[in-house]
């Protein structure tokens, strides 16, 4: 007790002289935080205090919004239940606390404050720092007022000015701004660059940075005069090496085996140093027999089998570039291979092509909407219908209503009132959807008395498309919730379109292909264009040596032509197989792990192996193709439709006139996504969609999607012509490849025949490049105009001279429909004794 008593009496006398001493409250806490007990507590609760910290600012940023009306109803007056109400993961405590520093206070400069919480705790609690607390703090306490005047100077018109700046700030900037205006920026400029000139000590940097340099100049010749050390005493034992490697093996068997001689002669790596460069010939004998080692004590127990190996030190050290060069190596000195490289100066398109439409106010009043919700309900309760909930969903074309009927009511008795609640509501186009599929409403879908126009400028903008991943994104519209609906056409893998004349099918086109310019480079994207029409397509002709793809020998790349499209077909065909077969050398399943083991630089450019781009055709008119050509169009159409989606050839194909004929059961049964726009009547509707509902579309770019068992209305994005031929324009300015893609060949029965009618091959009138053209051909064992194109960057007209200079010597066989042509000499040296013969 007396222990105690004098112990208390000491301190205070010590707090007496440390207050007489002017130290105050200051030293006397000092001299607490000496106990090791009072640091280790406070240590660890700044530690804690930072953890919280951070997970409150953490949780701020998604509830702060939510919380705010609760935190300044609790630091107003006393509200018992208002922890249950807030969002902040640290409940109110946590929600008060990062209101405070965030929103009144330095906005979101006040993360800073947590890592000196920490850094304190850390020195307190283990005695160690993680960097100087004092100089830190003056850091962290000119960037909390710095960061924060600066976002309140930057957020000043923000609605979340507070959530960026904080009140401080902001108060900062305004004042700042009010009297010098935009010279607030380069005060905080100027202060910036103050504050690190005095903060930051620039002449020991500087000094550090010269002495680091200077022993990196020292060590650099240190090791130069190494390496050339080295040099000269490989020079002087290479002088000794001068006989190659011979290793003899003998091996002698045990009495109950026989005698088995084995002697072989390699090259083997330079030796190791340390082995001794002046002797000979060294001899091992080693006699051992399969049971003659002992596991246990790795010894020798019975030898019964002799090794008798010689062999000479001074070997020859084997070419190092003769050794095989791994993909992975061209990726580790190269890295991987860039097909955008060959335009790397490309850019793509730029929004401010687009024209920008306002979107105002909404389109339906409440009116409206209570007004058609009273006469749906009145006319649904005229046929003894009662309905016990409705909602709506307005979109940009139609408002969906969503309606619960009572108990007993039979959804087909409303789909049969579909014309009479037309009546009511004195509206076109009413559309009932019983049941909506995942939802237990029925739905009505009402047009809209003033449309919305959905601007394609706004959809590009809008995070469906811009953070999309998908292969080959297409914008098909907005739903009905005023969603951007973007579809992946890679995956569909093909789409069938249809609607009547003037109801927004080629602007349809037209929005889909430009998503797609949107999107992919040159290297990886091309267009085969048919246009029976021959002025829907015309303002692509300017990016001809971007993306579209050509026949080989035509001077214009959109086919215009019926014949010309029969021949493109079939030459898509003969693309497809050769791409199949380029996949099968390559063990790859599809088109994107073909391009990325090529890009891994894992297949050879030299076996004919390229990156692929994906091929869309697009044709803009089936049904006069099916008129003129029938079976000649169909058949090439549902093979491409049926096989080419694995090596990335997919197809957009449309119809004014979806009937029967022209969308025949093949075409269709291989076109799982189908797109309608208004049509005539409901067996059009049945025809494309395999159910009704387009017939009741109200046009101007209103779809209905069908994939699978699922049917979406959309609204299309409205594209204008102008703003077309503006993007056209802007990629047709920029460097492009010196040709369009070319195709493979496709010769007809009838050319064929005519070539065979030639007369015979004359040698003195042969082609500068017929034996290295032999050469490629046998190599690869592909006869195949494409591939000397690619090989030789010859024409399409020379390359097919070529080829049928090499029939007629016998070197690839006669033209095989779409197949390649059979190469008729098997090897190399088959070929050079053809040469020889033929050129004496």
């Amino acid at each position: 007790m007396a222990k105690t008593i004098h112990r208390e009496n000491s301190f205070r006398n010590q707090e007496r002289k440390a207050s007489g001493q002017g130290g105050g409250w200051i030293q006397l806490v000092g001299m607490a935080v000496q106990d090791e007990r009072i640091r280790l507590g406070l240590g660890l609760f700044l530690l804690i205090s930072a953890f919280s910290l951070m997970i409150a600012f953490i949780s701020y940023l998604f509830s702060g919004a939510n919380d705010q009306s609760v935190v300044e109803m609790a630091m107003r007056s006393s509200v018992k239940d208002s922890g249950k109400e807030v969002e902040n993961w640290l409940g109110l405590t946590g929600a008060i606390v990062a209101h405070v520093l965030v929103f009144r206070w330095f906005g979101i400069a006040s993360f800073l404050i947590v890592p000196v919480l920490f850094s304190i705790g850390w020195k307190l609690a283990f005695k160690t720092e993680i960097f100087p607390v004092g100089r830190s703090l003056a850091l962290i306490v000119f960037f909390l007022f710095w960061i924060s005047t600066l976002m309140g100077y930057f957020f000043e018109n923000n609605a979340q000015v507070n959530f960026w700046s904080g009140g401080i700030g902001f108060e900062i900037a305004v004042f700042l701004q009010s009297l010098i205006g935009i010279g607030t920026f380069f005060v905080l400029m100027l202060a910036l660059v103050l504050f690190v000139n005095n903060y930051f000590d620039w002449t020991e940097i500087s000094a550090f940075f010269t002495e680091k340099m200077q022993q990196g100049s020292d060590m650099l010749g240190q090791m130069r005069k190494s390496q050339n050390q080295a040099f000269d005493e490989d020079d002087a034992d290479e002088e000794q090496l001068s006989t190659p490697f011979t290793a003899t093996t003998k091996v002698t068997t045990t009495p109950e085996t026989e005698q088995i001689p084995n002697e072989a002669v390699f090259e083997t790596p330079k030796l190791n140093k340390t082995q001794p460069p002046k002797s000979k010939r060294l001899n091992l004998e080693l006699e051992i027999t399969p049971d003659s080692f002992d596991e246990e004590t790795d010894e020798v127990a019975n030898p019964g089998k002799q090794a008798h190996i010689e062999f000479d030190p001074n070997a020859v050290e084997p070419d190092p570039f003769l050794t095989q060069v791994t993909g992975q190596d061209l990726v580790n000195e190269s890295g991987q291979f860039d097909p955008t490289l060959e335009l790397a100066h490309y850019r793509m398109p730029t929004l401010d092509l687009l024209n920008e439409y306002t979107q105002g106010k909404r389109q339906v009043t409440n009116e409206e909407l209570e007004a058609n919700k009273d006469r749906i309900v009145e006319t649904l309760s005229n046929y003894g219908i009662g309905i016990s909930q409705i909602k709506a969903t307005i979109g940009p074309t139609v408002t969906l209503y969503e309606i619960i009927p009572e108990a007993g009511v039979r959804i087909s008795k409303i789909k049969s009132l579909e014309d009479d609640i037309a009546l009511s509501l004195s509206a076109l186009g009413i559309r009932i959807i019983a049941p909506i599929p995942g939802k237990g409403t029925i739905g009505i879908e009402v047009p809209n008395k003033r449309r919305e126009v959905v601007g394609m400028r706004a959809v590009l903008m809008d995070e469906a498309f811009t953070d999309s991943d998908k292969d080959l994104p297409i914008i098909l519209g907005k739903t009905i919730s005023n969603e951007v609906f973007v579809a992946d056409l890679a995956k569909m893998p093909h789409l069938l379109i249809a609607g009547a004349t003037g109801q927004g099918k080629s602007v349809g086109l037209n929005t889909f292909m430009v998503s797609l310019l949107y999107k992919k480079h040159p290297s990886e994207l091309k267009f085969v264009l048919v246009d029976p029409k021959k002025v829907e397509m015309t303002l692509y002709n300017t990016i001809e040596r971007h993306f579209l793809a050509r026949l080989p020998g035509e001077e214009e790349a959109i086919i215009t032509d019926n014949k010309k499209v029969i021949h493109t077909l079939h030459s898509l065909c003969i693309e497809m197989e050769n791409r199949y077969n380029l996949l099968k050398e390559a063990g790859c399943r599809n088109l994107k792990e073909y391009n990325r083991k090529f890009q891994q630089r894992r297949l050879n450019p030299r076996k004919g192996h390229f990156f692929m781009p994906y091929i869309v055709l697009v044709i803009d008119e089936l049904a006069d193709l099916m008129m003129t050509a029938g079976k000649e169009v169909e058949q090439p159409i549902a093979r491409l439709a049926q096989l080419a989606r694995a090596v990335g050839i997919h197809l957009i194909v449309a119809t004014q006139r979806p009937s029967v004929n022209v969308i025949t059961g093949i075409i269709k049964a291989n076109f799982p996504a189908r797109l309608s726009f208004k049509v005539t009547s409901k067996i059009d509707s049945r025809t494309i969609l395999d159910s009704g509902g387009a017939e009741q579309l109200v046009g101007m770019g209103d779809m209905l999607f069908s994939m699978g068992s699922e049917v979406i209305r959309l609204q299309g994005a409205f594209l204008d012509t102008p703003e077309v031929e503006s993007i056209c324009e802007y990629i047709g300015g920029q460097q492009g490849y010196q040709t369009p893609y070319e195709l493979p060949e496709y010769v007809t029965e009838e050319e064929r025949n005519n070539n065979s009618n030639d007369e015979d091959f004359d040698s003195s009138e042969r082609d500068a490049l017929f034996e290295e053209a032999a050469r490629i051909i046998v190599m690869h064992q592909q006869g195949s105009t494409s591939l000397l194109q690619r090989r030789l960057k010859l024409g399409y007209n020379r390359a097919g001279r070529l080829i049928d200079q090499l029939e007629k010597a016998g070197i690839v066989g006669p033209f095989e429909g779409s197949k390649a042509r059979e190469v008729l000499i098997p090897d190399e040296y088959s070929l050079e004794r053809l040469l020889n013969s033929m050129n004496k």
